[in-house]
């Protein structure tokens, strides 16, 4: 047995001879050197393998049968980008793991237009010399929250960095505990606390916390009192905690300054619209705020980005901090920043224009119109296997917003009677372009609120090829 197994792995070809080969197949023109040796000897080690577990390979000429295919498969995959569009059918509108928020069309053609050519990113133009990278966007972002000053670093972590370690490096701020949140990827505000050099100083309980307890925290050593907007949860029943505005005039009486952490942030008034309510981010700056930190992603619907709002003299400290420079933006964010921005100088056009603010305020009418069109196109498939019925669900905000928010949605819920439905739904992540959906009562729900109109030939496209290949 261990002679046949030697004479197996002896026959296979080595990675000269089938680069030799690959030169007849034009499929490989365009493919670099280096893929082609790593796809070569993935496959090698691949048939290694399976000769080691004892199988039997059959050849044509000088190389086992279906070797090209294989290395030309394993190629393609090399080669392809690993970033890739994918419908989102899971109903979260700020789907954190899918990219958080579109951009608006007004966004993507500014990218195009600043990143194929040179602008004047650091160059004043009128006065024909160096430039600062946040007048792009400061004057917008002061026009729309009220605030004198402004600035844009890479993303709302990194604002609350850079904020704390500019105001309070080495003194206490004084935070309640029911605001100690911790956001993805284990982030916590403890931590960006910590790294600042500022020293937290803990107030109050998890669930209740007043004005005295912060003033009894107040000594020689606080530099800050800080309150953190609970975007991702809520604590609710027997709850007591500190408005903005108490905060600022306990701030005022101590000379010390105040900062709101928003998180999320947003520029309109949901509660307008039918949805919760969420503090504005022109609402904390009118409230006395000396520093509004929230992100340029999630609810306000543009790129990702930190954002810092408030009175010029602290900005400006902000600015001279030499982690400024670490936590810039880049020209391409501020190109999509500024042109979301714009979108808000009218709230009507920024909901209809700036895709997050669209899903989120989605009339329900037309989220079924398109859960009907989708449900007739896959009965129009005829396939009996297939099981596809219109039903009603509820979408989510995502990205750390709006927590409590359920959006009344209609879905399509999925089955193939050949498969499981963990099976389908791994299937339809493996389309091209992936569908991600959710499992849901042993089906998989795919919410059209946020699959758009153009997506939905794609989605049965998938279930399409699934059926034939499956």
């Amino acid at each position: 047995m261990e002679t046949t197994i030697s004479q197996h792995l002896q026959r296979l070809p080595g990675v000269d001879r089938v680069l030799s080969l690959l030169r007849r197949d034009s499929f490989f023109d365009t493919v670099p050197l280096s893929i082609q040796k790593t796809a070569i000897r993935t496959v090698l080690e691949q048939l290694r393998k399976e000769v080691r577990n004892g199988a039997d390979l059959d050849y044509d000429g000088r190389l086992p049968i279906g070797f090209i295919q294989r290395v030309k498969h394993v190629a393609a995959a090399a080669a392809a980008p690993r970033l890739v569009s994918v419908v989102n059918a899971t109903g979260v509108v700020i789907h954190t793991n899918l990219g958080r928020s579109l951009l608006p069309a007004e966004a993507l053609h500014n990218i195009h237009v600043i990143g194929g050519g040179y602008s004047n990113l650091e160059f004043n133009l009128s006065a024909g010399k160096r430039g600062s990278r946040y007048s792009t966007v400061e004057e917008i972002i002061c026009e729309i929250s009220g605030a004198e000053a402004a600035m844009v670093v890479n993303n709302n972590a990194g604002a609350v960095l850079l904020c704390l370690s500019t105001i309070a490096e080495g003194k206490n701020v004084v935070v309640s505990r029911g605001e100690l949140v911790e956001i993805g990827g284990a982030f916590r505000i403890p931590d960006v606390m910590a790294k600042s050099g500022a020293v937290l100083k803990e107030v109050g309980t998890t669930n209740r916390t007043h004005p005295s307890d912060y003033e009894n925290a107040i000594d020689a050593q606080t530099g800050l009192l800080l309150k953190v907007h609970a975007s991702n949860y809520r604590v609710v029943g027997f709850t007591a905690d500190v408005p903005l505005k108490a905060l600022v005039t306990l701030g005022r009486k101590n000379s010390l300054p105040v900062m709101e952490d928003l998180g999320s942030g947003t520029f309109v008034d949901f509660s307008k619209y039918g949805l919760v309510s969420e503090p504005t981010v022109q609402a904390s700056v009118s409230a006395g705020a000396d520093i509004v930190t929230f992100s340029g992603d999630k609810l306000l619907g543009g790129p990702q980005a930190g954002i810092v709002v408030g009175s010029k003299h602290v900005v400006n400290e902000i600015k001279r901090n030499p982690l400024t420079r670490a936590l810039r933006i880049d020209k391409l964010t501020l190109a999509a920043l500024e042109s979301t921005l714009r979108l808000y100088r009218d709230e009507r056009t920024a909901l209809e224009a700036i895709p997050t603010l669209k899903m989120l305020t989605l009339p329900k009418a037309t989220i079924a119109s398109r859960a009907r069109q989708l449900n007739e196109r896959l009965h129009a498939l005829g396939d009996d296997r297939l099981h596809a019925l219109v039903c009603e669900t509820t979408s989510r905000a995502g990205g750390g917003s709006l927590p409590t928010l359920e959006l009344p949605s209609t879905a399509v819920r999925l089955r193939l009677t050949h498969l499981s439905v963990g099976r389908l739904e791994r299937l339809l992540r493996a389309a091209a372009p992936p569908v991600v959906g959710r499992i849901e009562a042993d089906a998989v729900m795919l919410d059209l609120r946020t699959v758009g109109d153009g997506e939905i030939e794609s989605v049965v496209s998938a279930v399409a090829a699934i059926l034939q290949n499956a």
